[in-house]
Order: structure tokens, then C-alpha cells, then sequence
């Protein structure tokens, strides 16, 4: 039996539409040439030309946010309080047992982007592909943004999971969710749109919201869903340990046992 391993994360990219502009991230980097002095400088008497090639290393100066990229949202990013007013867990505070499980797929590419996915929806997609959750399954759910990353149109893709669907998952177990668009949610500009329409704020952030009753961590940002069949794999998602952070950076797989 062989051991196969799916990348289910972007990579972290300056200069594409991956996040509201506001958050984009920025990548500084320094070459071989550029570094060479400050090498040298660690060595009195050293002349950058004396190194090989006359190059040092290969650095990189990052300013991003921890919600750029591929990484995992802690309960504490959502409110306060999780599980009914307990103190909502930080990252650094993320039971790991919750990042290396059972994954599950749900294919939602055909729902329009900014519908907010229901219980029924999940359980329909359930009975298609023939699975019943199990306690502590990762769901991913497999949206038509996962297409478009990167594009201009990148954060206006997708549907999202409602409230009810939601805590649905959670009630079966399910701790750890993602999706391969910006937001678990459907996309802001169509909630604005709805919102709008209908005065009613417990639309905003549903889906996230839903750790208020019911602690739970969901990865943002994945890739290569399309490939995956809908279960039959494990998802690996550990975090970054970042004190008090509400969210860390996760190079999300998938591992297959062939």
C-alpha cells in the first residue's frame, strides 16, 4: 500500500486578487546578490566578493495577516465566545486532534454564487454520495470559487453555509470545516445585497456565527477539491501555533492510503 499526498493549499502570493485589498499581503524579496554584505558583515574582514559567486542567501520580508492564504480559523475569530458563553479558544489553544481526520467533500460547484447552503443541501449531498458523518470528519465544501482564485472576480465567487447547516455539521461531530472560497460564508457582496433588502443583521456571518452555540475551527482558501473523490482520504490541517491569534497559516493535504 503507497502513501499519496494531495496539496489542498494556494500558495501565499503577493499581487492577485485573493483577499479584500485592505488585507492583501506584501512579499519583500531579497536575493542572493542583494544579501550578500549583510552575510559578510557577520564576519569581520569578509568582502561580499569572497563568498561564492559573490552571493549570500535568499531571504524574504513578509506583511500579512493570518488570514491570508490557505490557514484555519479559530473560534476566537468568529466572537468572543464559543459553546454557549465560554471563552472563545485561541489557535495556540486548537485541540490538534480536530487537524488530522476523516475527509468528507461536498461538491456545491453548481449552486450560484453568494446562495447560502441549508441543511437539506448537505443532506441531499450526503445521501448522493452515500456517506454518513462520523465525529470529528473534516467537511470540505467544494464551491465554484475554487476555480476562479486569484482572478478579479475571486472574492464574488461561491456559495456559502448558513447558520442551520452549519450547526447541522457540528451536531454530528464535525469540528473542523473549509472551503475553497475567501469565506465559509457566502461573499459579502451578495450578503450586502440581501442585507439590503432585508434590514435583517443574523444573515451577516451566519455561518460563522454558529460557533457562538457550537465551538468549531473551518479552513479558508483551500485547492484542488475538484480532484478529490467524496471521501476515502484523511485531511491533515495543522496550524501555526501563534499565541492569541485567531487564525493560523495550515499547508492542508490530503492523504490517501492506495
Amino acid at each position: 500500500m503507497a502513501r499519496r499526498i494531495v496539496d489542498l493549499s494556494v500558495a501565499l502570493e503577493a499581487n492577485i486578487i485573493s483577499d479584500p485589498e485592505m488585507m492583501l499581503p506584501k512579499i519583500d524579496y531579497i536575493d542572493h546578490k542583494a544579501s550578500a554584505e549583510q552575510m559578510a558583515s557577520f564576519f569581520p574582514g569578509l568582502k561580499s566578493e569572497q563568498l561564492p559567486g559573490g552571493e549570500g542567501w535568499a531571504i524574504e520580508r513578509l506583511e500579512i495577516a493570518t488570514h491570508n492564504g490557505t490557514h484555519l480559523d479559530a473560534p476566537y475569530h468568529f466572537h468572543s465566545t464559543m459553546n454557549k458563553g465560554e471563552r472563545a479558544i485561541t489557535i495556540d489553544e486548537v485541540p490538534l486532534e480536530w487537524c488530522f481526520n476523516p475527509g468528507v467533500k461536498l461538491d456545491f460547484r453548481h449552486f450560484d454564487d453568494g446562495y447560502v447552503v441549508t441543511t437539506s443541501d448537505i443532506e441531499n449531498e450526503l445521501k448522493r454520495i452515500g456517506y454518513e458523518l462520523k465525529p470529528l470528519d473534516i467537511v470540505v465544501v467544494n464551491t465554484s470559487a475554487g476555480a476562479h482564485y486569484g482572478e478579479d472576480d475571486y472574492l464574488l465567487k461561491g456559495c456559502g453555509v448558513g447558520r442551520e447547516a452549519t450547526l447541522f455539521l457540528l451536531e454530528q461531530g464535525v469540528r473542523v470545516t473549509g472551503t475553497d472560497a475567501w469565506s465559509w460564508d457566502a461573499p459579502f457582496a451578495h450578503t450586502a445585497k440581501s442585507f439590503a433588502a432585508t434590514g435583517d443583521p443574523s444573515i451577516i456571518w451566519e455561518g460563522h456565527r454558529a460557533s457562538i452555540d457550537i465551538g468549531y475551527c473551518h479552513i479558508e482558501k483551500l485547492s484542488n477539491l475538484e480532484t478529490l473523490p467524496a471521501f476515502g482520504f484523511e485531511i491533515s490541517c495543522f496550524p501555526w501555533k501563534i499565541k492569541g491569534a485567531s487564525a493560523g497559516f495550515t499547508r492542508a493535504v490530503a492523504i490517501f492510503e492506495d
